[in-house]
């Protein structure tokens, strides 16, 4: 276990009576890391993070969350982490300085709640009720509880959920001054440019963890460039595009045709002989690099995985 682990897993399985969510994954995360865990819904996502915070029992295998056992050591473990859900219920009269002063009450160390409330853009809303702020603000309300006991780990379950692009960046200016101040940052999200943010990020799929890295070596593992093509009508060519052969995924971006694709030379060479849509109008095409949207895409379909030829890039990659 490497000292600077904020996170060490080892071997991590949990099964639900035959039903095993969780098969053995392993991984790290360091200290002041802001490290994201994406993956379809219904891939161990929940579960793991679950058993990282306490809340969740494993049936093997080796968990450590800032040096403490999350099975054997649950209060260690609560006074120093934080956790902010995507809903967050809270009375409808109570108000946002009441919400932040019984959480407070909770533990054994506490952060400045008036600072908080500034610092989340909640000052001027200190006073009002719960049921009276609207959904960005509830959010920013559950992100503060999740601070006022100033953890060492933070985990947010799609902390920007809701809010406006203003919003958002101020939450991940916070969520990057708290990395640089050495609090580690778990994300579990669906947005792809929260998972370009991210320091590292895990792919989880069928209770595996199935690549890890950051976003920047994620995208150059995907070997080559991605075929975007000018076509109209675009949507009609989409779902043309996905009933060929070695056409891996078809999708709409900013009004193209982006192609995940076996052999996307051949696929050229065989149009510029025949077009064989002629209720399509073929414009042109273009390479483009991956980005985290191409990446999720391109593991939770299952047709990339890097371990499957360790010589050479994955057949199904794209080369050109």
């Amino acid at each position: 276990m490497n000292p600077n682990s904020a996170i060490y897993v080892r071997g991590l399985r949990k099964s639900y009576g035959a039903l095993e969510a969780v098969k053995g994954i392993d991984f790290e995360v360091h200290t002041g890391e802001v490290f994201g865990l994406l993956g379809p819904n219904g891939a161990g996502k929940t579960t793991t993070v679950e058993i990282l915070e306490g809340l969740r029992s494993r049936t093997a295998g080796e968990v450590k969350v800032l040096d403490f056992d999350p099975d054997r050591q649950k209060k260690q473990l609560k006074d120093r982490i934080g956790a902010c859900l995507q809903a967050t219920n809270l009375p409808d009269k109570i108000t946002v300085r009441e919400a932040l002063d019984f959480f407070g009450s909770l533990y054994s160390r506490k952060a400045d709640a008036d600072m908080l409330l500034k610092r989340l853009q909640l000052w001027d809303k200190k006073d009002a009720g719960y049921a009276t702020l609207s959904g960005g603000q509830k959010q920013r309300l559950a992100l503060a509880l999740a601070l006022i006991n100033d953890p060492q780990m933070l985990f947010l379950d799609e902390p920007t959920a809701g809010l406006d692009p203003t919003h958002r960046q101020a939450i991940w200016d916070l969520i990057y001054e708290l990395s640089q101040s050495g609090t580690t940052i778990f994300v579990t999200t669906h947005y792809m440019d929260e998972a370009e943010r991210c320091t590292d990020v895990g792919f989880v799929d069928g209770g595996r963890l199935i690549a890890k890295g950051s976003p920047r070596d994620l995208k150059e593992n995907l070997k080559g460039h991605l075929l975007e093509v000018q076509v109209e009508p675009a949507m009609a060519a989409m779902f043309e595009f996905r009933k060929l052969p070695g056409v891996y995924g078809a999708d709409l971006r900013s009004g193209n045709v982006r192609l995940q694709v076996e052999d996307p030379d051949a696929l050229l060479h065989s149009w510029q002989i025949h077009w064989p849509f002629p209720d399509l109008r073929f414009l042109g095409f273009n390479w483009v690099e991956p980005d985290m949207e191409d990446v999720f895409l391109a593991y939770s379909r299952g047709y990339y995985r890097p371990e499957a030829n360790q010589e050479e890039p994955a057949k199904m990659a794209l080369t050109v």
